[in-house]
């Protein structure tokens, strides 16, 4: 049902329960600033036929931006997904299926986890991959809560700043109520200074937790970071961008001991930012500490090739004194289109894909600089996205009005961090064409206020 009436006593009785006095009392919670401030403009007794109707020419008053080119990125990205995803995913036995408790009845289900985790390996150059998280956040918070368990030190975790800001702030909430300190890590034209990662790190450090390329979209220094943290005996945990492995060294070839990533790029779609996937991979000695659960290969015993759940380590599997984490959501049809992804690309198409976004993020910023108005704001390497500096500093506006042109051109940064409140963050796929690329250059410079004189 669409809905279901609340009758006058049902209201009374949640309102006591609460506290409130009355609906509109209730209501006053809400800042005027988000309040309507009139009712809607809907006749009474409507069926829910005509309601709908009513609804839906409503609804055609909204800017509708299904055809905009986007620049969108930040963790969500409009990535090309090759159509046979769309099939294989869509498939009943698939799309329908949930967590396999009874192995012996969910040997697709198995199999198909089983090659996702062997691809992330592949892809990773780590030892072992759990069978996925909900997404990036998530699987960083657990990485962390893995790596302090692993130590066995929970006095500091020593985080980069152009670590994901919304990652970050899901670690402060995982960290709320526990004695762990969260030292963040300023970051230096656009990275994290090494020398700074050494001066926070003590014999309290559980981990260093860095992200490459970052949310800037620079290339971190992660290999030398994490010899800085293991001589301190911590772990070095590393968030990475899964298409630039293309052409970036691998975590497994770094020495990092937690690898996770935000998945969405691997065959999914944007979705308005969710659901996407978690992605979690270690060394082969913290096995026992990885959350969620892990599909092997055995036979049966007519030495038929079969898959069981090797090790399911979450709290609804085992005693609860004994789980290593109580996450219970994994998301199998995102680890399946992963997985689809990945083996229709290939290592030659994805490092097509890599070559395309790297190439078309420099053409880009040097196309949006040729505007007096705009300048790349860091000079550190990056994969495909960047940092552009309104001189205007009318970036609320200026991203306005690229949307009314049917352009999302970036992320504004100012929510996250008041020193690049001037600044937005512009990415590039391979999706997006030299055409829309310089569309975007000169919408931008044609936008009100800045100036049409390139330098």
């Amino acid at each position: 049902m669409p809905y279901v009436l609340n009758t006058t006593d049902d209201q009374r009785a949640m309102l006591d329960a609460i506290g409130a006095g009355s609906l509109e009392e209730l209501f006053e919670m809400i800042p005027p600033s988000l309040q309507l401030g009139r009712p809607l403009d809907i006749p009474l007794a409507l069926t829910e036929m005509e309601l709908a109707q009513v609804m839906g020419s409503l609804s055609e008053k909204n800017l509708h931006m299904e055809n905009a080119v986007s620049f969108l990125g930040g963790g969500s990205y409009d990535h090309f997904i090759p159509a046979v995803v769309d099939t294989i995913a869509g498939r009943g036995e698939f799309y329908t299926s949930y967590t396999p408790y009874q192995p012996e009845v969910s040997q697709g289900n198995l199999q198909a986890m089983f090659e996702y985790q062997s691809l992330i390996c592949q892809l990773t150059g780590m030892d072992v991959s759990n069978a996925s998280l909900y997404d990036g956040g998530s699987a960083t918070a657990e990485a962390v809560l893995m790596a302090i368990s692993a130590t066995r030190r929970s006095g500091r975790v020593v985080v980069a700043e152009s670590v994901h800001p919304e990652y970050r702030q899901v670690l402060q909430t995982y960290f709320a109520n526990l004695e762990t300190e969260l030292v963040t890590i300023p970051v230096t034209d656009g990275i994290v200074d090494p020398a700074s990662i050494e001066q926070a790190v003590d014999e309290e450090t559980a981990c260093v937790l860095l992200q490459s390329p970052n949310f800037f979209g620079c290339i971190e220094e992660v290999e030398e970071i994490t010899r800085i943290a293991h001589k301190a005996g911590a772990l070095g945990c590393s968030i990475f961008d899964p298409i630039s492995l293309a052409i970036l060294k691998r975590p497994g070839e770094m020495d990092v001991d937690i690898a996770v990533a935000e998945g969405q790029s691997l065959g999914s779609p944007m979705l308005y930012g969710g659901p996407s996937l978690g992605i979690m991979t270690c060394r082969e000695s913290f096995v026992r500490r990885l959350p969620g659960r892990i599909s092997g290969q055995t036979v049966d015993r007519q030495g038929n090739r079969c898959w069981v759940l090797t090790l399911q380590t979450r709290e609804q599997h085992i005693r609860r004194e004994k789980a290593t984490s109580n996450i219970c959501t994994n998301q199998g049809l995102f680890a399946l289109r992963a997985a689809v992804y990945l083996a229709t690309m290939g290592p030659q198409g994805l490092l097509e894909t890599a070559m395309l976004c790297t190439r078309k993020a420099h053409y880009a910023a040097d196309q949006i600089c040729q505007s007096e108005r705009f300048e790349r704001v860091f000079d550190s390497p990056v994969f495909k996205e960047f940092v552009i500096r309104d001189r205007l500093g009318e970036v609320a506006p200026l991203l306005e009005h690229a949307a009314s042109e049917h352009i999302l051109a970036g992320i504004p940064l100012g929510n996250w961090y008041d020193q690049l409140a001037d600044c937005f963050l512009v990415t590039t796929t391979e999706k997006r064409t030299r055409e829309e690329i310089d569309r975007l250059a000169r919408c931008l410079d044609q936008a009100p206020g800045g100036s049409t004189d390139h330098a």
